[in-house]
């Protein structure tokens, strides 16, 4: 009876060994799951050094950019020291009487024009892009002098009416009011349609005001108001007109 009872059923028993099946199963589930992430923080550790590598390389070439444009400036600095050095005879020359080939005096306006350069936009901005960073580390001194240099050699850049502008805003902070309140006056006299005139307006008479000129820098401000509705510019004006 035992054995036919053991016939009539399989052998081994439905399950033998299934549970160790599963144990095994298991225990391989984790450790593939923990293959893929380990495989998947090794490409995210790739990835993040290929990040930092492009990361390097751009700071590399900002810094040569940098260097590029500081390199640029002293050439423009030496340019300006040596046109100031020999400025200084030509002005006396000029003062007795300067004499061209054809036996006539050179006005000095014609030799100031002489001295400009062709139009280059890419240059113009290496150029202006140089002078403004000076601004950034408040070298006003020199700003000023590669403002003043930048307009003699580009009067007619797409840039001349913000160098103008920010020649004015140098001299300014250097506390010169007489040569801040010129390059302020020249944005709307050389530059009569920039997008910087109502701005050099507005502070053209904010350096009549502290010059202690309260009825031209009145008279300023109302024009602001008056031909520039609606700009910042001529908010500040009407702010400070009711101020004077």
């Amino acid at each position: 009876m035992e054995s036919s009872s053991m016939q009539g059923s399989s052998y081994p028993p439905a399950g033998y060994g299934m549970a160790g099946a599963s144990a095994e199963s298991g225990a391989q589930a984790p450790a593939s799951a923990q293959g893929m992430l380990f495989n998947q923080l090794q490409q995210m550790q790739q990835e993040l050094a290929q990040l930092r590598g492009m990361v390097e390389e751009q700071q590399n070439e900002i810094q040569r950019l940098k260097q590029e444009g500081l390199e640029r400036y002293q050439d423009l600095d030496q340019r300006i020291s040596a046109g100031a050095a020999a400025g200084a005879p030509a002005q006396n020359s000029s003062a007795n009487g300067a004499i061209n080939a054809a036996g006539t005096p050179t006005p000095p306006a014609a030799q100031q024009q002489a001295s400009a350069e062709p139009g280059d936009p890419a240059k113009e901005k290496l150029y202006y892009d140089a002078a403004f960073d000076l601004i950034k580390a408040k070298d006003f001194d020199k700003a000023s002098q590669a403002f003043t240099a930048f307009l003699g050699r580009y009067p007619n850049s797409q840039y001349a009416g913000n160098a103008q502008y920010w020649l004015g805003e140098v001299n300014m902070a250097k506390g010169d009011l007489q040569a801040a309140g010129q390059a302020f006056a020249k944005v709307s006299q050389a530059y009569p349609n920039h997008a910087k005139v109502p701005d050099s307006l507005f502070k053209l008479a904010d350096v009549e005001r502290r010059l202690g000129h309260n009825d031209k820098a009145r008279g300023i401000l109302q024009q602001v108001i008056a031909q520039f509705p609606g700009s910042s510019a001529a908010q500040l004006a009407q702010r400070d007109l009711q101020r004077l």
